[in-house]
């Protein structure tokens, strides 16, 4: 297979690479709680695996993952909370979920996100797509129409419209579509022997379908191989408005 990832290529595969298809995927991910059964990295792992297969059928380079990333933001008795922190536990107050270690503000994440654009078009790329932890995702949103006039970057995410099929890329947390997208791309990672086999035990620290009853790598692989279609077709008439 070919090589996708940036930090793997050398000046020649990259030249290569770039001559084809300018383009730049950020994976966003973060090192945080997504339930029991999944590694922390999940975010960066997903949004990562997801992108070298994209890369592979549309063309382009794969950057390496983020781990910092914003989220919500709580204190209680003179202590931060973070995310899923926050919501895990209904009528109580905030606990720290283990292995989370991620958060930055706002602020800070958009001058990251913005001196990374800056150095993306100095190395010569057109077009850059970002996914992973949702309120990443969100803030990059917030700052494409700026950074295409700034920095002349077509950019792009990956979720659709209509994600109610549950058929999406990254669209709930430790449920069932991030669950079943770690399974198809990192299949060792997943330990559901960790759940509570009882369904009205809600596995703490996740949100979305319950990933015992609607995970599978089946159907994670679908999702993926859909979703690589679909941005494919997006990432080729983009290409081709730029090189008219």
């Amino acid at each position: 297979m070919s090589r996708v990832l940036y930090a793997e290529l050398t000046p020649r595969q990259f030249r290569q690479r770039m001559a084809a298809a300018p383009i730049a995927y950020l994976p966003l991910g973060t090192l945080e709680w997504h339930g029991e059964h999944m590694p922390l990295g999940a975010d960066g792992l997903q949004s990562q695996g997801f992108f070298v297969e994209l890369a592979r059928k549309a063309g382009g380079i794969v950057l390496p993952m983020l781990f910092l990333g914003p989220d919500v933001s709580e204190e209680h008795e003179g202590r931060p909370y973070y995310g899923m922190d926050n919501y895990s536990f209904p009528g109580e107050p905030p606990q720290q979920l283990e292995g989370s270690a991620y958060w930055v503000d706002y602020d800070f994440f958009e001058r990251l996100l913005e001196r990374i654009m800056a150095q993306l078009k100095r190395a010569g790329f057109k077009i850059v797509v970002a996914h992973g932890h949702a309120p990443s995702v969100t803030s990059f949103v917030g700052k494409t129409q700026q950074w295409e006039q700034e920095f002349g970057l077509k950019t792009f995410i990956c979720w659709r419209g209509d994600e109610s099929d549950g058929m999406g890329i990254q669209t709930d947390h430790g449920g069932a579509n991030e669950t079943m997208l770690v399974m198809a791309l990192r299949g060792e990672l997943v330990e559901m022997d960790n759940l509570d086999p009882d369904l009205a035990v809600k596995p703490l620290g996740t949100g979305g379908e319950d990933s015992r009853t609607g995970a599978s790598p089946e159907r994670g692989r679908q999702a993926i191989e859909m979703n690589v279609e679909r941005m494919a077709g997006l990432l080729k008439e983009a290409l081709a408005e730029i090189n008219a």
